[in-house]
């Protein structure tokens, strides 16, 4: 819909009138109509990379191209079989290159689609949530505060709405809105106080709005952080791999150079030598660490958001695995935020009652005996359901409620009881109402009963004890002397003790809206509580064997907050801080005391900041949850900000470099555990990799040095470095993690992969590999076998050798006998490189392209024990490093 010029001066009828819309929203046919007609609300379409550009950016390696010519040359000079067989093995790497560039590229590209922001609208009459890209001009939005404003649109409904439009206008101050039309045409946007635009922010109050412009018609020539994208910046660890990658690199090519001028001094064809020195230049050179990293990144935050984290920010991944602390929200996130009856005095006894959120399953008991509800409970509980307004609904197969979360908890307490809200209403009509105020503390409904009107009310113990003269006693109605006065309120004070939030429920029959609040009969009082999530308990008691802090920061009160602590067990020996309490110290003692406090309570989302900060002071990394618009500043400065995704506000989603698309607790532990074994996959590989890449390179420095014929050829090389770098190593990208994964200490960020222990494993693995393999060469020349025959030898030793160390290097620390074949992509890609490899050994037609010899079962037999060997010398370097040979594990 092309923008009207002064939407602003229209009536909300005429706007709804030009739009061809109504106020309940559009139908799902006309806008899917609309969004062909005018396209996606984007500002500008994201960037894909074409599968053809991908493809070329692997022939950006000069080493190949270099390859390639000298191949080319090569068939000009009659090696045609050689140099055809170099081509295709190049084509492989390059197609095996591209397939993993690509991946990458679809991952990102998908992560950026789930990270993109929503909107609340009108279809068919019914409240949605769509991507905001959905949207479409006639479109009726909902706006609450924290929203980002997803499309430019005139307001049709505005409650104390205000909006902050700095981006836009300048203005620093939220602007009042209204609904109202405005006279002048020409005004200024800033004053515009009837519309809203996309990508400012609604700080206050609620409202509906019909959209005018989406996409490129918008007031906006940018979004500023509407679309939500991965930031594919490159994280420390690939930065780090790229120094290290290009010296490498640099050393490689020296021992390469070496190889090639040695070589040439012994009278080596010019062309041979310089093909093969090109071959092994390409075969050692580690130049995609940082692309395999991107794509072990991405793939892993895949899985991520199978266990309901999303993750906008690569780096994010690697901090997840180093997180020492934890500061988590309690409502919905360490609790069910499902607020649950737990407790019910009523006759003057204590009964308990089961189950917990809004699904309607659960029992009475009584001193902890199952007891059918009486007649006295079904009072109470048919009265508070009267007088509550929430209803009961399933959706999905979920229970949800529709209204406050207290009267659905007393809503769901009856239902247990077998008292349906429908029947009830069906059978007592309401017939007039006195609503809840702050003030009054209470709400009273009338009813029309068989037997004349009757008032039921609900609301702060005291308050409705202050209106009963009667109660209902273990043997009927008796008055209400102020003896049994003070021992209900004593049981109230006991069960808020509990943490728990007590209501008080009384009736009067044969009342008028008149006198309903007097003279009533008190029926008991309700305890509730929002309840722990059972999976956050599990995930607290996971976080202390992983090291990991937890800390709860709530707005609720100190006793709620101390009792759902203790019972998710994260309260030991620590210290409940309050936010009068946080206030009164300065920031030198709350850094002293930070880190023995684990429960803030009555804390306003700006002490949050504080809170961060005195913990980074200390060297910790930092995970903090957010959902309102003020917790931005606290997920910013955090290591990893943790928005909420059902009941986050766009702004904290904005902040935060993860959402949690379930808003649990369990799911943030989750993603740590996520994060470790992305991070242990990494390391994982590289050992393998590098490892891989020193055993070639010091078999043929080591042959060159000691005046040996070179023991392998170029194409051999080549597919040595194309079978191990290719299905193995990505099978260790996607390796299980070690079962104490979660069990170790969080991982200093500081010490980076290569530590100590993973080095020493490496070196020892990579010389291995060349000193036998070396000394299995110089063997079968020296036992009077032809040369094809001892390079074959050489080679397959040299592949079986690198398949030995792919399960071994499956874990730094663990035996290989642990769990050996539990990586089912492992063992097919062996299995694949072994039937592979046999048909390079067997089939007469490839001796010649890779200069291999039919092997006997005797050599077989000398082969295999070659490369065994190797297991055996790295289950010894593994025994040195769980005794700390060569420092401390990480």
């Amino acid at each position: 819909m092309q923008p009207h010029a002064a939407w602003h001066v229209l009536p909300t009828e005429e706007v709804l009138t030009l739009l061809n819309t109504r106020a309940a929203g559009l139908t799902g046919e006309e806008a899917a109509k609309r969004r062909a007609e005018y396209g996606p609300n984007e500002l500008r379409a994201a960037g894909r990379i074409s599968p053809w550009a991908v493809l070329l950016e692997q022939f950006k390696n000069v080493l190949i191209i270099i390859l390639l010519i000298a191949t080319a040359l090569s068939i000009v000079l009659g090696h045609g079989i050689e140099a055809v067989a170099i081509i295709v093995i190049v084509f492989f790497a390059v197609l095996l290159g591209f397939i993993q560039e690509y991946r990458a590229e679809r991952a990102i590209e998908a992560l950026r689609r789930m990270a993109a922001p929503t909107a609340t609208v009108l279809r068919d009459g019914e409240e949605v949530e769509v991507p905001a890209r959905e949207l479409v001009p006639g479109d009726v939005i909902l706006l609450r505060a924290g929203n980002v404003v997803p499309a430019d649109g005139r307001l049709i409904e505005a409650v104390n709405l205000q909006a902050e439009e700095a981006a836009l206008t300048g203005e620093s101050v939220p602007v009042e809105k209204h609904t109202a039309p405005l006279a002048n045409e020409t005004l200024a946007l800033g004053d515009r106080r009837n519309l809203v635009y996309s990508g400012t922010v609604v700080t206050y109050g609620r409202g509906k709005a019909v959209v005018v412009a989406t996409g490129m018609n918008t007031e906006f020539g940018k979004i500023t952080g509407m679309l939500q994208e991965v930031e594919a910046g490159k994280t420390p660890l690939q930065e780090n791999l790229d120094r290290m990658g290009k010296t490498l690199a640099k050393a490689a090519l020296a021992v390469v150079a070496l190889i090639v001028v040695l070589g040439l001094l012994r009278g080596q064809p010019f062309i041979e030598m310089f093909i093969f020195g090109i071959a092994l230049a390409v075969a050692v050179v580690p130049e995609a660490l940082p692309a395999v990293v991107t794509i072990s990144l991405a793939l892993g935050v895949q899985r991520m958001v199978k266990r309901h984290a999303l993750v906008r920010r690569l780096p994010v991944v690697e901090a997840l695995g180093s997180t020492t602390v934890i500061c988590s929200d309690k409502t919905g996130t360490l609790t069910r935020d499902e607020m649950t009856v737990r407790q019910i005095f009523v006759a003057n006894q204590l009964v308990e009652v089961s189950g917990a959120g809004y699904e309607p399953v659960g029992g009475f008991s009584r001193n902890g005996s199952s007891c059918e509800p009486s007649e006295p409970l079904l009072e109470l509980l048919r009265g508070a359901t009267l007088a509550s307004d929430a209803r009961l609904v399933v959706r999905n197969g979920h229970w949800e409620i529709k209204g406050d979360p207290t009267e659905a908890a007393l809503v769901v307490a009856a239902a247990k009881a077998g008292l349906d809200r429908a029947v009830l209403e069906a059978q007592f009509p309401r017939i007039g109402e006195i609503p809840f105020t702050s003030e009054t503390k209470r709400m009273t409904t009338l009813h029309a009963t068989p037997d004349g009107p009757v008032a039921y009310a609900k609301g702060a113990a005291e308050v409705i004890l202050e209106s009963c003269t009667h109660w209902v006693a273990a043997d009927g109605v008796q008055p209400l002397s102020e003896a049994d006065r003070s021992a209900i309120l004593a049981q109230a004070q006991q069960m808020a003790g509990q943490a728990l939030r007590v209501l008080g429920v009384a009736t009067k029959p044969g009342a008028s809206l008149d006198n309903a609040e007097g003279g009533m009969t008190f029926l008991g009082l309700v305890g509730m509580i929002d309840p722990p999530r059972p999976e956050a308990k599990l995930a607290v008691q996971a976080c202390e064997q992983a090291g990991i802090k937890v800390a709860m920061i709530t707005g609720d009160h100190p006793l709620t907050a101390q009792a759902v602590a203790r019972e998710l067990g994260l309260l030991k020996t620590g210290r409940v801080v309050t936010g009068a309490e946080l206030e009164a110290m300065d920031d030198a003692q709350f850094e002293r005391e930070v880190e023995q406090i684990e429960v803030y309570a009555r804390v306003s989302p700006l002490h949050k900041l504080r809170v961060v900060t005195a913990l980074q002071k200390h060297g910790h990394i930092v995970a903090m949850t957010g959902d309102g618009v003020n917790d931005a500043p606290a997920l910013k400065k955090a290591d990893i900000g943790i928005a909420m995704g059902i009941t986050g506000t766009d702004v904290s989603k904005e902040a935060a470099s993860m959402t949690l698309t379930d808003d649990n607790f369990a799911s943030i532990v989750a993603a740590v555990e996520e994060g470790r074994a992305i991070f242990g996959n990494i390391k994982k590989y590289l050992m393998y990799l590098l490892s891989s890449n020193i055993g070639e390179i010091g078999l043929m420095a080591g042959a060159t040095l000691a005046g040996l014929p070179l023991p392998l050829t170029a194409v051999q090389v080549l597919y040595v470095n194309l079978a191990t770098d290719g299905l193995p190593a990505l099978a260790l990208s996607v390796d299980p993690p070690d079962r104490d994964l979660m069990r170790r200490k969080p991982r200093n960020p500081r010490t980076g992969i290569f530590t100590r222990p993973v080095v020493a494993l490496m070196m020892m693995g990579g010389l291995w590999s060349a000193v036998v393999n070396l000394g299995l060469f110089t063997w079968a020349q020296n036992s009077g076998r032809p040369v094809a025959e001892a390079m074959t030898m050489t080679f397959v030793s040299l592949v079986l050798i690198q398949f030995f160390k792919a399960f071994n290097y499956r874990s730094d620390r663990h035996s290989v006998l642990n769990r050996p074949f539990a990586n089912r992509w492992l063992n097919l890609a062996i299995l694949w490189e072994l039937m592979l490899l046999s048909l390079i050994v067997y089939l007469p037609f490839l001796h010649d392209a890779f200069g291999t010899f039919a092997l006997t079962l005797e050599d077989w037999l000398i082969v295999l024990g070659v490369a065994f060997t190797v297991s055996p010398v790295l289950e010894i370097g593994k025994w040195m490093v769980r005794r700390g040979w060569f420092g401390p594990l990480q």
